[in-house]
Formats: structure tokens, sequence, C-alpha cells
């Protein structure tokens, strides 16, 4: 019995490729204009029908191998990429998953129509086979999509989070050799890799003798933060700069000395402005402070 129901189910996968391929230009043309493709091949209609095709294409492959409940199947490869394309668009227009997904099971109706119009009365085994598989193969679409969806999306989330990063850690060129990275916030390892990169770029590009590292904005120092930065400050040290840390507050002071943590090799400052003078001090600049209050009006 096991034996005959694998052989049916074989026969019924076989027999569903083989009416892809056939009916492969009237699945194209009916799937290019459903929602899924119509709006986002929006130039031309040939661009959706194309995209349709290769779709068609894909799941006949699929069907042919038998692998209809398999994600990894082969013939998804070659359209995974469009169709992360594809519901990467509809995301971006506010679609959410499971309405993606109600799009992708949209599709299935246009080929089951084809299909009942092949089969005539006498073949209603043959068409309730083709049928079945049909609606496993196109369940097994739907997890493809919406597995690409949801990589699509952590991607664009990392993309932004980065971008978020670079955007939180400018790098500023404060004078003519010396540059400074303002820090906001917890300072973990993504953060401080961004900020080592920034900086060591920085470095380059302007020729910066000194780095300041204003921390006013970290609201605390743990042994894991302070390790970040003496990374950084190394780093920047290879690239021939001297790093300062300005901003370190009462509080911050009293937590590196309850750790044990030793900054006697970093130059430290109260402020961005002690830090700055600081800098062009040992470049040679003079720098004064002149008191206004005595001054008279001009």
């Amino acid at each position: 019995m096991q034996v005959a129901e694998q052989n049916t189910a074989s026969d019924a996968a076989g027999g569903l490729a083989d009416f892809l391929r056939r009916r492969r230009e009237q699945i194209a043309q009916r799937w290019a204009d459903a929602a899924l493709f119509r709006t986002v091949f929006t130039v031309a209609r040939d661009e959706a029908v194309d995209a349709s095709g290769a779709v068609v294409d894909a799941l006949a492959e699929v069907a042919g191998s038998g692998r209809l409940e398999d994600l990894a199947a082969p013939g998804f490869t070659a359209v995974r990429e469009q169709l992360g394309r594809m519901s990467a668009s509809r995301g971006r227009a506010g679609f959410t998953p499971a309405q993606i997904d109600s799009e992708v099971a949209g599709l299935r109706a246009p080929v089951i129509a084809l299909l009942r119009a092949e089969f005539d009365a006498s073949a209603e085994g043959p068409a309730h086979d083709c049928a079945l598989a049909l609606t496993a193969l196109m369940g097994t679409l739907r997890l493809v999509v919406l597995e690409t969806t949801v990589s699509e999306g952590e991607q664009v989330i990392a993309r932004q989070h980065q971008q978020l990063l670079e955007a939180a850690t400018p790098v500023i060129k404060l004078w003519e050799g010396v540059v400074a990275v303002p820090l906001i916030g917890i300072l973990d390892s993504a953060c401080s890799q961004v900020v080592m990169e920034s900086l060591l770029e920085a470095i380059v590009e302007h020729g910066a003798a000194y780095a300041i590292l204003e921390i006013t904005g970290v609201p605390t120092v743990d042994s894991l933060v302070a390790q970040h930065l003496m990374k950084t400050i190394a780093a920047a040290r290879l690239m021939g700069a001297e790093c300062i840390v300005s901003g370190i507050r009462p509080a911050i002071a009293q937590t590196i000395v309850h750790l044990g943590i030793d900054l006697g090799t970093v130059v430290t400052r109260a402020g961005l402005a002690d830090a700055l003078a600081h800098a062009l001090t040992e470049q040679g600049v003079v720098v004064s402070r002149h008191s206004l209050a005595g001054a008279s009006p001009q």
C-alpha cells in the first residue's frame, strides 16, 4: 500500500511538472496580472511575464525532482534572489509578511483553473492527484517566499543598524591634525568596531596626529567598555596618532579606580576643550584663555 502511494505521488509530481512546462506561457501571462508581480514590475508588463515564467520554470524543476515539500530543492535556487527582491519591494511598500504570503497563495487559483480545464471528466483521478501535488508545491513556494522575506528584512535591519552606528559615531575634524569622536550610549562590541574603523580612516584622511575620544555621553564604564577604549587607543597609536580621552565624570573615574583599570599610559582631560587645548599645545600652537569680564565695549 505504501509503495503504491509513493508511486502515485511520484506520478502526480511528474504529471504536474509536465503540465507546468506545457502551460508555462499561459500561467506566466495570468501571474503577470497578479498583485505580487504587477506592483513590482511596473515599467513594462513583459518584465512581469518573464519573472512569472522564471518562477513557473522553477516550480516545474522542483516538481520534476519529486521534492515538492523541500525548501532546499535546487529548483528554488534560481528564483530565490528574484523572490527576495519582490518581497523586499512589497515590504518597502508597507506590506506585512502575512499580506505577502496571501498574495503568493493567490497564485494557485489561476493554475488550478488551467489544470481543471486540461483534464476531462474521465481523468478525475489524475486531475485530483495533480491538484494535490500543486497544493503541496505552492505551499512550499509560500514558505520559500516567507523565508526570503524574513531574510531580506533582517538584512535591511542590519544595514539600518550599521548606518545608525555610523551616524551616532561621527569623526569630527577640530583642528589641523586633530580629530575627535563623541561617543554616546553604551559602547558595545559593534559600536566600538565602527568607532575604530571610522577613527582610523579619519586619521589617514586628515593626517591627524591627535585623536580625542569624548566619552561624556557614555553612561557607564565597565571592564568591557574600558577594553574597547584601550583597543581603539592602541589601533590609533599604530596609525601614528595619540589618543586623548576626555569627559571622564567623577562617577566614571571612581568606577575605573574600583575596577582596577590602568589608564596610566593614556592622556585624559576633564572636557573636550581641555583635550583640544592639550593637543594644540603639543603641536606648538599657543593656547590662551581670555576673560571677557572686564573687556570694555568697542
